[in-house]
């Protein structure tokens, strides 16, 4: 159940706020990685947490993504709770033995016995021209690998209630949070909640169609929605939240009630997250569907470095009114 709450903050600024609240609370939790005072790097995510907590427990690193990652990866072993963040997902592959080989394995591997409490803050930088090397968003990357959570905010309620609840997490929980949300404004209230990891949230009642999103492409679906309430289709929308564990009993609930569904993120189709979600939905609801599920994602190639082609590249409501549509 949300809470209510007249105070309106971005989504950016809600991200800052999880993170305070969290190095207010627990002297163990700490917060390290590139530019941590840079609005290029990291927007307003975690400006003044080093002026407020000292250098001690907001550290700014050398370029080195597997160094810091598996530092953090060992002190989260030995009891503390760090928060490590790559301010381009796109390098997180650097770090992809600590996190897959090490944080992800431990706890299985020592019967449960130990555990790590870290969170792996990955940010994608889509657009602004940037091109293939620093602005994927390689969700299916990590959210196939057992030991590992992963959650994609979309809205500023989930971008703090659900860093909060990573934080709170026993062991590793990648977070992904996107910059083409930052500005994005909605109720937050001001104390300490969490999100629940692995259970999706249905934003918006339809009787029609279901369309199942993440990250930015939530917000698109909402536009798209209300597009298509003027042509008499009724969308329900269901943002993931989580994309490991994925919430199928929701998603499976929502399309069972309307016969047809699109799948909206922004990702790459070829073994994504949205080819596996609607794959998943194809098993429990073959006999009651009304019309293929639609796939709304990135082409298979690499991000262009052109504005013009940004604009045909990336995924928008126009996209999902298209994919709607199709299911008719």
């Amino acid at each position: 159940m949300i809470q209510q709450s007249n105070r309106s903050i971005s989504y950016g600024l809600a991200i800052n706020e999880a993170h305070r609240i969290a190095l207010r609370n627990d002297s163990s939790c700490f917060v390290i990685g590139q530019g941590v005072n840079n609005p290029w790097f990291v927007g307003k995510t975690t400006t003044g947490l080093q002026a407020e907590f000292g250098e001690a427990r907001v550290m700014d690193t050398p370029i080195s993504e597997a160094a810091m990652t598996g530092a953090c990866i060992g002190a989260a072993m030995a009891g503390m709770h760090p928060i490590v963040f790559h301010p381009r997902m796109d390098f997180m592959y650097l770090a992809l033995d600590q996190i897959i080989n090490h944080g992800a394995s431990w706890s299985y591997m020592f019967n449960g016995n130990v555990h790590v409490p870290v969170v792996i803050r990955g940010i994608v930088n889509r657009g602004g021209e940037q091109g293939a090397q620093h602005s994927q968003s390689p969700f299916a990357v990590y959210s196939c690998i057992p030991g590992l959570k992963v959650v994609c905010p979309a809205t500023p309620y989930d971008a703090k209630g659900l860093l909060l609840a990573a934080i709170a997490d026993e062991n590793p929980v990648i977070y992904i949070d996107d910059r083409w949300l930052y500005d994005e404004e909605g109720p937050v209230p001001e104390e300490y909640y969490t999100t629940p990891i692995g259970k999706a949230n249905i934003l918006r009642q339809g009787t029609d169609i279901s369309i199942i999103a993440a990250s930015y492409m939530v917000k698109e679906a909402m536009a798209a929605a209300q597009l298509l309430q003027n042509e008499g289709i009724s969308c329900e929308v269901v943002d993931l939240r989580t994309l490991q564990p994925i919430d199928m009993v929701t998603v499976n609930h929502s399309v069972a009630k309307t016969g047809r569904a699109v799948v909206a993120i922004a990702e790459w189709e070829s073994c994504g997250v949205a080819s596996h979600v609607g794959r998943m939905i194809y098993e429990k609801n073959f006999r009651n569907l009304k019309a293929p599920v639609q796939l709304v994602t990135l082409p298979n190639l690499p991000a262009p470095a052109s504005h013009d082609l940004e604009k045909e590249y990336y995924p928008n409501r126009d996209c999902v009114v298209k994919a709607v549509q199709e299911c008719w």
